[in-house]
C-alpha cells in the first residue's frame, strides 16, 4: 500500500512494505473515533445521566416524602379552618335567629305605628277640609275658592275622592313550566313577569285616557310618586305591593274603557297575557263608585305646566 494510506490508517509502514523486524511487536493503530465507536457502546452522556440518577435516587425519594408531609399539613390546616367556621357558624345560629325575630318584630310595630299615624292623619285632614267648607261655603267669593282648591287636591291628591271609574287587574302567574326556559325569562335569572316599568305604562295610559285620579292598591298616584323595581319588589311611593296587582282610576266610565283600549299600555298586558299567562280584567264600574286614598303631602320646590318654556 502507498505510504499516505498508512498515515491515515495508523499503519506503520517500512519501505520493505513485506518485512518486519523478528519478535518486535505489530502495531495495528484504530482511529479514536472507530475506536469508540467500537468498544464504548453507551454514549458518555447517557452514562454520565445515569449515574447521576443513580446518586441522587435516595435525595430524590426524601424530596417527595416531604412534599407529601407537606401537602397533609395544608390539608390538616383546611380542615382546620373549616371546622372552626361551622362550629362558630353553629354556635352564633341561635343568635342570629333571635336578631332576626327581634327585626321582625320592629318592622311590624313600625308598620303598625305607621300606619295609626295614617289614619290619624287622615282624620284630622278631612276635618280641616270639612271646617274649610263650611266657613267658605257661605259666599259666592268662598264657592270660587272652595273649586280652585278641589282642583288643586284633586291634582296633588291630598284628599280622598270618590266617583265612578275604571279597574284594572293584573295577576302575576308566578313560576310556570314555560318559565324554567332562560328565554322566557323577561328578566335573566327571576321568574318575575310583571315589572315596575309595566304599571308605570299602566299608570301613564290611564292618565292619557282622561283618568282623574288613580290608586294602585292602597297608595294614590300623586306628584312625586315613584313606582320602581327593587330586586323582586315592587313599591309604589316606597310602599310595596304584591300581586294581583290593582289599578283604579276615576273618571267617565265608558269614555275612559274606549281609550284605554287603544292606549300602550293594555297593549303591553295582552301581550303579557298571550306570551306568559298573565291574568288582565278591565272593569269598568258604572253602578258603583270607586273611593281613592288621599296620597301623602310633600312639599314642591318647582312646578312648571307641561307645554311652557
Amino acid at each position: 500500500m502507498s505510504e499516505p494510506f498508512f498515515a491515515l490508517s495508523g499503519y506503520e509502514g517500512r519501505d520493505d512494505g513485506g518485512a518486519h523486524e523478528a519478535g518486535r511487536p505489530q502495531r495495528f493503530a484504530v482511529p479514536s473515533l472507530l475506536r469508540s465507536l467500537l468498544s464504548e457502546h453507551l454514549d458518555p452522556g447517557y452514562a454520565a445521566a445515569a449515574a447521576a440518577r443513580d446518586g441522587g435516587r435516595g435525595t430524590t425519594r426524601r424530596a417527595r416524602v416531604a412534599g407529601w408531609g407537606w401537602e397533609a399539613l395544608a390539608a390538616l390546616v383546611v380542615a382546620t379552618v373549616f371546622a372552626v367556621a361551622f362550629a362558630q357558624a353553629k354556635t352564633l345560629a341561635p343568635g342570629v335567629r333571635d336578631a332576626q325575630q327581634v327585626l321582625a318584630t320592629n318592622v311590624r310595630s313600625a308598620e303598625d305605628v305607621t300606619g295609626r299615624l295614617a289614619d290619624k292623619r287622615d282624620t284630622l285632614t278631612n276635618r280641616v277640609d270639612d271646617l274649610r267648607r263650611h266657613r267658605l261655603a257661605d259666599d259666592a267669593e268662598g264657592q270660587r275658592v272652595l273649586a280652585g282648591l278641589d282642583a288643586l287636591s284633586l291634582a296633588s291628591a291630598s284628599t280622598r275622592v270618590t266617583g265612578p271609574g275604571l279597574t284594572v287587574t293584573v295577576t302575576d302567574p308566578g313560576v310556570g313550566r314555560n318559565l324554567s326556559d332562560a328565554s322566557k325569562q323577561r328578566v335573566s335569572g327571576s321568574q318575575q313577569i310583571i315589572l315596575d316599568r309595566d304599571l308605570q305604562l299602566v299608570v301613564n295610559s290611564l292618565w292619557a285616557s282622561g283618568a282623574e285620579a288613580i290608586a294602585i292598591g292602597d297608595v294614590r298616584i300623586g306628584p312625586n310618586v315613584t313606582i320602581r323595581q327593587a330586586g323582586g319588589a315592587i313599591l309604589v311611593d316606597n310602599k310595596p305591593i304584591s300581586s294581583p296587582y290593582t289599578v283604579r282610576a276615576i273618571g267617565p266610565p265608558r269614555e275612559l274603557r274606549e281609550a284605554f283600549d287603544r292606549t300602550p299600555g293594555l297593549y303591553r298586558l295582552r301581550l303579557l297575557e298571550v306570551s306568559y299567562g298573565v291574568v288582565v280584567r278591565v272593569d269598568d264600574r258604572t253602578g258603583a263608585d270607586l273611593t281613592l286614598p288621599a296620597g301623602s303631602l310633600r312639599d314642591v320646590r318647582f312646578a312648571k305646566q307641561i307645554g311652557e318654556s
